[in-house]
């Protein structure tokens, strides 16, 4: 079985762009393969990565309420259009849930994609999954067990509330993880003595280990806005040095 890590946080705080950061961090220490699957319904891990994406999780349900071929079963026809959603690259592939069946409506989707991933699993060193803010879809996809929960907080103290809030979740929503790690994005280079206050409560209330901090980079921005893949990053970039760093610590078996 694969080693499942999943990203957690309020919007807008870069969980997605942690992700990336470690696909980069996985296949430059050539821990591969990895399965990495952007559950956010804003599906936009794919552009960090360079990649198009052509067939998602939530056109494959709708296509599947059409009338299928006589030759084939819902299983089967689910199967072969599952592969052929996924993106595959060196090293990685990516699966996108797309949009959900309706408005606010993800459970055909997260069902099928539950079952996606147990078929596809045990293929992988690594599980990434890329969530959408909060935790509840963990436990819409049967993620009921983790080796690493990365709740990902922007430098601000609503975020790190959000974030010590979000980690005090798993246990009612039946979603048991390892070891949760609590990730600063965007840190400034010195962080205000009532911010370091917030965030040394909040790890110590809700069971979080400070994980570290990844700081503002204008070449990230820089990346994103051009289009360009954070794989192809230059290895002297601080962000990525950090990033590399951090996972180096605490990733399961480091």
């Amino acid at each position: 079985m694969p080693k499942i890590i999943a990203m957690a946080g309020k919007g807008g705080v870069g969980k997605t762009t942690v992700t990336a950061l470690l696909i980069n961090y996985l296949l430059t220490t050539k821990q591969t393969p990895v399965l990495a699957v952007d559950a956010d319904a804003n599906a936009n891990l794919n552009e960090l990565l360079g990649l198009k994406v052509d067939l998602t999780i939530g056109r494959i349900r709708k296509e599947m309420k059409a009338e299928l071929p006589p030759y084939i079963t819902r299983d089967q026809y689910m199967e072969m259009k599952v592969h052929q959603a996924l993106v595959e690259e060196s090293g990685f592939d990516l699966l996108t849930m797309g949009q959900p069946d309706g408005p606010g409506c993800y459970c055909s989707a997260n069902q099928f994609l539950a079952m996606t991933m147990d078929h596809l699993a045990d293929n992988y060193q690594y599980l990434l999954v890329d969530n959408e803010a909060g935790m509840e879809h963990l436990s819409r996809m049967n993620l009921r067990e983790i080796d690493l929960l990365l709740v990902v907080s922007d430098p601000s103290a609503r975020g790190i509330m959000t974030a010590e809030r979000i980690a005090a979740l798993t246990e009612p929503l039946g979603v048991r993880a390892d070891k949760k790690y609590l990730l600063v994005n965007r840190a400034p280079a010195n962080l205000e003595p009532v911010l370091k206050a917030k965030i040394e409560q909040a790890t110590n209330r809700s069971g979080l280990a400070l994980g570290g901090f990844l700081p503002q980079s204008a070449t990230l921005a820089a990346h994103e806005l051009a289009g360009h893949s954070y794989l192809a990053l230059d290895r002297s970039e601080p962000a990525l040095q950090a990033a590399h760093e951090i996972f180096a610590r605490i990733l399961p078996g480091a």
